[in-house]
């Protein structure tokens, strides 16, 4: 039902409520609404946060686009926990009083009443103002009234900036109207802001090798080591070399077909280590600053113990043998897929079980393999039962799917998820779908995490163009989401693909062992480490790039630039702002032009820009610069913008 004053399309809201919006402990959540009454008479908005342990924060909202109503404003968010959002709509007698009253001293028209109720209004407005102030109030009023000054000098208390901010700030509230609660979830800052490094235990000689690398990681800036199923391996249909069907007796198999004679995803490889060795692993992580994201793959070998144990958690063909995964023409006889339509509260309460297993052992980040192929019924549930006792767990969503469905997971629980990144490549592509990710109504359920690369996809643009791709890429990645990923040997720009026309690796860690030699790579400056430890650095120095919203692109005269930038709300004369070439073979120059009114600077302004991947070079610029990038020497420019007040 409307209130006295209306309030509607209140933002964010998820399918009017039927799911969270999603928000980080620490932000300030933009939060948008459509208030309006009938008649003339001016009305306000305030946006209003209530969270656990009774934390409640109210925001007032600036009306931004009087021809629609159209209010925004952002609320600062405190720890995570279940939240409501409400937006109340409230006539404002003081700003209609004010209007009002300009408007007839510039006709000429006598004010005398209206003087005497304006002075009513800020006599009847002190009380909901700090004890210190009222007597600023006290004092315009007294001018109001005071008839031996002309009608100019009454009013220039009662308008004086101060005292309009003042009510600004504890505003005189009338018929007060309420929109309906709606959920917010509010998660930890990582969350929203992280940057990951896929690591294969395996290939470094187990746990007690890899945590010889993690230092190496930390270095780059990673703050989140992804490891692939660390669990028992089967040997049934053992899949060798490039996913060859004739694994010999050395050959290591898929960490994704889990499950032997040694357990399956409550255990561990033995190759890797023991329980202890992975507990090690994850203490060395975190004295690092890191965090350990383990793989949530729900999938078995032949080999499993709950292919015995449960043989209606599985599907069977005809002939009653068990149904491997198939992704035609692909098949994949080593893994046999979970079937949740005959006991879906068993595997649920077992995943349960196994999820906190992980939690207990130091992991609170999972990346889910796969979610699209089960029930969205069963993740909804257990990731609500997940965070009723472990709020802080996080989840990514492997998904390169439909869109519906991408949306779907980040609406019923997940954290973050893949996205389609990879293969945007054009200026325009980028343009289009990062808007898209970090703008409502996306935006307000899904945090989107870009990976230029991963053990199953090495993109055609990495293959044949060299470092400059690399580097592009990994800009691109770092600075257009607040969350993004690479895959072990990104840095050495591992590019080999399997054939021809195929976006996968040769040799891939899928499928073997890939020890690299970093010391080598170290040694000859082969590598992108010193590139992405800066690129991380930038990220942590810049808090509008932890962000998810705050992107704005911009104008260029050469589409194979990309320009954009990002703004923090709490620094609005402060933006990030990248001028990327998509061209990795050769130097390009353009002229870039801004877009001032969608940064919120004035027509005419200039700013200070100041590199950030380079020596720090100074520049003083205005709406339009010229720019010229060598790919040979840096693809990309990524400037500090000050604006010049």
């Amino acid at each position: 039902m409307i209130g006295r004053i209306a309030v509607a399309d209140v933002h964010p809201v998820v399918d009017g409520g039927a799911y969270p919006a999603r928000a980080t402990a620490g932000e300030l959540l933009e939060v948008r609404a459509t208030v309006f009454r009938e008649g003339h008479d001016l009305v306000g908005a305030t946006a209003v946060l209530r969270g656990p342990d009774r934390y409640a924060a109210k925001a007032h909202l600036a009306l931004v686009s009087p021809g629609v109503d159209l209010f925004v404003g952002h609320v600062p968010v405190g720890p995570p926990g279940a939240y409501t959002l409400q937006v109340e709509g409230w006539a404002d007698p003081v700003a209609t009083w004010r209007h009002g009253v300009e408007l007839k001293v510039e006709a000429g028209v006598d004010v005398a009443l209206e003087l005497e109720e304006g002075a009513l209004l800020l006599e009847r407005a002190a009380p909901g103002v700090p004890a210190r102030f009222r007597r600023a109030l006290a004092d315009a009023a007294t001018r109001l009234r005071d008839e031996s000054l002309d009608v100019h000098d009454r009013l220039v208390l009662a308008e004086h900036p101060s005292v309009t901010e003042l009510l600004t700030e504890h505003p005189l509230r009338d018929l007060v109207s309420a929109s309906k609660r709606t959920p917010v979830w509010v998660d930890r800052e990582r969350a929203t802001f992280s940057a990951w490094y896929e690591l294969f235990p395996r290939s470094e000689g187990g746990f007690a090798g890899a945590a010889k690398r993690l230092p190496a990681v930390a270095d780059m800036g990673f703050d989140v080591v992804y490891l692939p199923p660390i669990h028992p391996i089967g040997t049934a249909f053992r899949k060798g070399p490039n996913n060859t069907l004739d694994a010999g007796p050395d050959d290591v198999g898929s960490p994704w077909a889990i499950g032997s004679a040694d357990g399956g995803h409550d255990a561990i490889e033995p190759s890797l280590g023991t329980v202890a060795d992975f507990e090690a692993f994850v203490a060395a992580a975190h004295d690092l600053g890191m965090e350990v994201a383990l793989d949530l793959a729900l999938q078995c070998s032949p080999d499993h113990p709950w292919v015995t144990e449960h043989p209606d958690w599985f599907a069977h063909r005809a002939d009653g043998s068990i149904a491997y995964a198939e992704n035609p023409p692909k098949k994949y006889q080593d893994i046999y897929p979970l079937f949740f339509d005959t006991d879906p509260e068993g595997i649920r309460a077992e995943v349960l079980r196994i999820v906190r297993l992980w939690v207990d052992r130091g992991v609170k980040i999972f990346r889910v393999d796969n979610p699209h192929t089960k029930p969205l019924a069963f993740w909804e549930a257990l990731i609500a039962e997940i965070k009723a006792r472990d709020p802080d767990v996080l989840f990514l969503a492997e998904a390169f799917t439909r869109p519906p469905m991408m949306h779907a997971l980040a609406k019923i629980g997940f954290t973050q998820s893949y996205t389609y990144f990879t293969w945007r490549t054009s200026a325009a592509d980028l343009r289009e779908y990062l808007t898209d990710l970090t703008t409502s109504p996306t935006a307000d359920y899904m945090r989107g995490n870009l990976w230029p690369n991963t053990p199953d996809i090495l993109p055609f643009h990495l293959q044949e163009q060299g470092l400059p791709q690399f580097k592009i890429r990994a800009v691109l990645a770092a600075t257009l989401s607040p969350s993004f990923g690479i895959y072990s040997g990104y840095e050495l720009f591992e590019s080999v693909p399997l054939a021809p026309g195929r976006e996968e690796y040769l040799d891939s860690e899928k499928f073997q062992l890939r020890p690299r030699d970093w010391q080598r790579a170290e040694e000859t400056g082969r590598t992108l480490a010193p590139y992405l430890a800066r690129l991380n650095a930038v990220r942590r120095e810049q808090p509008a790039l932890q962000r998810l919203r705050g992107l704005t692109f911009h104008a260029s005269d050469d589409p194979a630039f990309v320009v954009y930038t990002r703004q923090d709300p709490a620094e609005p004369d402060r933006a990030v702002l990248a001028v990327v070439s998509l061209d990795p073979l050769g130097p390009r120059e353009t002229i870039v032009r801004l877009d001032l009114d969608a940064l919120g600077w004035p027509e005419g302004t200039l700013m200070t820009v100041t590199d950030q991947l380079g020596a720090g070079d100074r520049y003083t610029w205005g709406r339009d610069a010229y720019v010229r990038l060598d790919p040979s020497w840096e693809p990309a420019h990524l400037f500090v913008a000050q604006r010049l007040v």
